[in-house]
């Protein structure tokens, strides 16, 4: 199953049945009058988060989507039946937008959360609605009105406690592999992440939370390079960043270099989201002597002056990953507890949610844009080879599966 994360649809509510203008005519009944009876109303299209699906692939070649129509009204007063309504299943954490207007039309972060994007018509009037004292045999009616069209845009964003970023190989899928039960590929080749891999974290009895790993990013990749910003919004409704940093690379590069390019394409990207709450990490400690080890860590920390918190550990020997978790736990709680007993915290932290999901989707759909332009070969002069991620996967039949594992 392939993971998709972005599509576009357009849905069509069923318009309202007509009235009906109709007489009673039956024998040894005398001034029968009208008894025609209302259409029915149109069917509506709804959305509905289901926690048993992870991708939009559904909708990656069905775009299309018609309620019924209302039926009209009949004679005897008989009333049209209603149109059924389209119900569409989509993952938790979808965001609808309006493709021409970009307004949001709702974000789907419940299961079982429903959402209508397409109100059905309004039924039509028989002519027995418009029988007066002054009025016995109407031939008035009305008909039904047309259901709404709406093209959309579907956007899914994991939802996940703690995301996990840094280069390629930086031992991120190593991590997530170390402390749950998710099982990502690991390789020693840049990109062996190209999806999203999620895996909850259990510290303790009761006590757990949701950690996402995705794709490496590389230098340029808030302007498309490599697998771009495809992936980057998925971080934008953590809690918590870890910054994972590779101390021992094989091509003996600065960890401090690494560090200092996530953080510049991670400010490029969004702003808003260098306020979130990141931890570095540096990783691979067991490939290094302890003096040696020190020395990597003190010059990367200067060299972002460094006010955070940082932790050193080994995700493939496990030291220093338990420790981790249990202090990533105790900051997703006392987090919980400040948001339900200050106000002003709580404030704050939505209006950031709220910036950095703005920042965003500004961003790419700037990217969209200029991806749109260069299709068309009308992108200025000297940008033409611009390494955009043009239609990453569009040809990929087999592509790959994203990874939820929540036991």
């Amino acid at each position: 199953m392939r993971f998709v994360d972005e599509v576009s649809i357009r849905v069509q509510a069923g318009d309202g049945g007509n009235g009906c203008m109709s007489f009673r005519r039956e024998k040894f009944i005398e001034k029968g009058g009208p008894d025609g009876g209302d259409g029915g109303d149109g069917g509506s299209v709804y959305l509905v988060a289901d926690v048993n699906l992870n991708t939009l692939v559904d909708y990656r070649y069905t775009r299309r989507f018609q309620a019924q129509r209302g039926q009209n009204g009949g004679s005897k007063d008989c009333t049209g039946a209603k149109g059924e309504d389209v119900i569409l299943t989509v993952p938790i954490g979808t965001t609808v937008i309006d493709a021409g207007t970009q307004e949001i039309i709702g974000d789907l972060k419940e299961d079982g959360q429903r959402l209508l994007v397409a109100k059905g018509g309004w039924h039509g009037l028989g002519n027995t609605r418009f029988k007066s004292s002054v009025n016995r045999a109407p031939r008035q009616t009305s008909k039904g009105t047309l259901g709404e069209a709406r093209d959309l845009k579907m956007e899914l964003k994991v939802l996940a406690d703690v995301g996990l970023l840094g280069m390629p190989n930086a031992g991120k899928s190593t991590f997530i592999r170390a402390v749950s039960a998710a099982k990502p590929k690991v390789a020693d080749y840049p990109f062996t992440t190209i999806v999203p891999n999620l895996g909850v974290v259990r510290v303790g009895s009761h006590r757990s939370f949701v950690l996402a790993d995705i794709p490496g990013l590389i230098e340029g990749a808030a302007g498309g390079a490599g697998l771009g910003t495809r992936f980057l919004k998925h971080l934008s409704r953590t809690r918590l960043l870890l910054h994972l940093v590779d101390m021992a690379p094989l091509d003996l590069s600065d960890p401090a270099d690494a560090a200092e390019i996530i953080l510049n394409e991670l400010e490029k990207f969004s702003p808003a989201l260098m306020e979130r709450e990141r931890w570095l990490v540096l990783n691979k400690a067991d490939q290094l002597l302890e003096d040696e080890q020190q020395e990597r860590v003190q010059a990367v920390v200067d060299r972002l002056n460094w006010q955070g918190k940082v932790y050193v550990v080994s995700a493939l020997e496990r030291e220093g990953t338990e420790q981790l978790c249990r202090e990533i736990m105790s900051y997703i709680e006392r987090r919980g507890e400040l948001l339900e007993e200050d106000e002003a915290f709580a404030a704050e932290l939505k209006e950031l949610d709220e910036r950095i999901e703005a920042e965003a989707r500004s961003h790419i759909q700037e990217l969209d844009d200029r991806r749109a332009l260069r299709k068309q070969g009308l992108l200025p002069k000297g940008e033409e080879d611009e390494d955009l991620d043009d239609d990453w996967g569009e040809d990929d039949e087999d592509g790959p599966e994203i990874i939820y594992v929540r036991d």
